[in-house]
């Protein structure tokens, strides 16, 4: 653990990290309160489509006006002070800039950032888990072959789900499942902007006290965030959905080893090695006792008499066989804690997470009974929802990606709760539909083993445990 150190030495050197942000929304802005806090780093540009709304965000976070006041990136880079742009590929163009941090939320922008990183020498770290989701294996493939990292947002909860993995099967252990806490009730699918509000708690009176958005906050109640979540999960570490997708089993932190272990050992997993969401809620809505509803968690095995016998003489909580524990951290920070993936782009040239192979996908799936005409309004809205399955069946049913389910009109009807697939819309060419149809082409299953169920694999790294 020396990024610190590493980060001193660079202060030390008059060399500081110099990072551009794209999005100055809820994340950006909590990355934002720590930049200065932070040594050998340098906020030297913030690119946002509302320039005024980037620099509400600084002042909200305490900064100085004559802190970003710099006339363009040259002046930032020359004076130490921030530029504020509403042009992101200038901003990603400009010399100087070793991190960009896309937090737009947008796939199709984050999309053209990470390419555009790419051309440019660019670190990336991705915030944008909507892209990441969409794209994410030919977008860090890319970024490999250009040589530059691309990772995920160290805070947002993928990422401390895979260091949680990564220590696991570092110390010697086999995950048998990983994942993070969130409240769920089946018909949370079928929540809406108009509905949300109800299911969170809030009254009229709140919401128009707040900044909240309705769609933004649906997409997390309706189980599309989730989805999104583990299908960057599966695709980093090689974990796997299981056939049916989540299961959002209702689960406290005391209960994960007992739970969290495959239905053949008595728990809940369709197969060991599974990304899962476990619900705050019992399925009657009453609260689970010590929920993890904000945290992250592993759960792994023994595998032997001997570590099963350390699991007990160390005080590990185990399920009755002794044979299955789990770790978890009860919360996520968000942009308190991007700057760790910063400092490990460009101090290590290592990622908090990336993807390296395509194991798991989101696919747009029916809130409603749709019919020919009805236009798609994406994650969070009135007519889909994102649905986490293994990357094989997407590809096999030819699922419309939930990251693509923006303004789509469909040319055929489709029965509520089911997937929405390529053929039931209406022609789409956007760049960013050309560049997921092209990763579908890179991950699909060689015609010799497509119907052997390791077709996408053999395109993967091989991964162990």
């Amino acid at each position: 653990m020396n990024l610190y150190t590493l980060l001193r030495q660079r202060q030390s050197e008059n060399r500081p990290v110099r990072v551009a942000l794209i999005g100055a929304g809820k994340f950006g802005s909590m990355y934002l309160s720590q930049v200065p806090r932070t040594p050998g780093v340098h906020l030297a540009a913030v690119a946002d489509l509302s320039p005024t709304r980037a620099r509400e965000s600084l002042a909200r976070v305490g900064w100085p006006a004559e802190r970003y006041g710099a006339k363009s990136l040259g002046d930032a880079l020359a004076s130490g002070a921030t530029w504020i742009t509403e042009d992101a590929m200038a901003t990603i163009a400009g010399e100087g800039i070793e991190v960009v941090i896309d937090a737009t939320g947008s796939p199709a922008a984050g999309i053209r950032h990470v390419l555009a990183c790419c051309e440019h020498g660019r670190h990336v770290v991705m915030v944008n888990v909507e892209a990441d989701a969409l794209a994410g294996p030919l977008l860090a493939q890319k970024a490999t072959a250009a040589g530059i990292v691309y990772s995920l947002a160290y805070g947002d909860q993928p990422a401390l789900i895979c260091e949680m993995v990564d220590w696991a099967r570092a110390a010697g252990f086999r995950v048998v499942a990983a994942g993070k806490g969130t409240k769920y009730l089946p018909e949370y699918h079928f929540s809406n902007p108009d509905t949300v509000w109800g299911h969170y708690g809030f009254t009229p009176e709140t919401v128009a006290r707040g900044d909240f958005n309705a769609q933004m906050f649906n997409s997390f109640l309706d189980g599309t965030k989730s989805a999104i979540e583990m299908a960057a999960v599966a695709n980093a570490t090689g974990l796997t959905p299981a056939p049916g997708g989540l299961a959002f089993p209702p689960c406290g932190v005391d209960d994960l080893p007992r739970v969290l272990k495959p239905r053949s050992a008595g728990g809940v997993l369709h197969h060991a090695g599974q990304v899962e969401v476990i619900s705050s809620l019992e399925r009657d809505g009453k609260p689970v006792f010590r929920d993890l509803r904000w945290g992250v968690y592993a759960t792994f095995a023994a595998d032997s008499e001997y570590v099963r016998r350390c699991f007990s003489e160390y005080g590990l909580v185990t399920d009755d066989s002794g044979e299955y524990t789990a770790m978890y951290k009860p919360f996520h920070l968000i942009g308190l804690e991007l700057g760790i993936s910063v400092a490990s782009a460009a101090l290590r040239r290592e990622p908090t997470g990336s993807p390296s192979g395509f194991l798991g996908d989101v696919v747009a799936t029916a809130k409603k009974d749709l019919k020919p005409g009805d236009r798609l309004d994406g994650e969070g809205g009135y007519t889909v929802y994102g649905k986490l399955m293994p990357a094989a069946d997407s590809l096999a049913l030819g699922g419309l990606p939930i990251g693509l389910a923006h303004g789509v009109k469909l040319a055929r009807a489709v029965a509520k709760g089911a997937a929405v697939t390529w053929n039931d819309i209406e022609s789409l060419d956007t760049d960013a539909a050309r560049f997921r149809r092209e990763m579908e082409r890179a991950f699909s299953p060689a015609p010799d083993t497509a119907n052997s169920g390791v077709g996408l694999r053999q395109r993967s790294p091989t991964y162990g445990h």
